[in-house]
């Protein structure tokens, strides 16, 4: 049977994890400006990563070879993400991608 100094001290970490766990990011920060480069049909694989680095995730979609970079920025009672997609063909040439943000100054990017 626990203490109640015990108890105290599992609540009293319990709660301060919590606060830590309100303040967190996940991802890898990326150069938002490089979206506006992008040019489907044109810009090739190894400019993408010149431009953001390497992927932060790799995938498939509908065939198609995707890297993706996000950054999210968790705070209490406010979140922030950045999220970019790019789709390349068989010849490593961007055929589409998807750029979103909660970011106020990503704005008219």
């Amino acid at each position: 049977m626990k203490t109640p100094a015990s108890l105290f001290r599992f609540l009293l970490l319990g709660c301060l994890a919590l606060l830590l766990a309100g303040c967190a990011s996940a991802g890898k920060e990326f150069n938002v400006l490089g979206v506006r480069q992008i040019q489907p049909h044109q810009t090739n694989r190894a400019q993408i990563e010149a431009l953001f680095g390497p992927p932060w995730r790799t995938g498939i979609e509908d065939g198609k070879q995707t890297w993706s970079y996000g950054y999210y920025k968790y705070g209490l009672g406010d979140t922030l993400s950045r999220d970019l997609t790019i789709r390349f063909d068989a010849t490593g040439t961007v055929t589409s991608y998807t750029f979103t943000s909660s970011y106020p100054e990503d704005k008219g990017l």
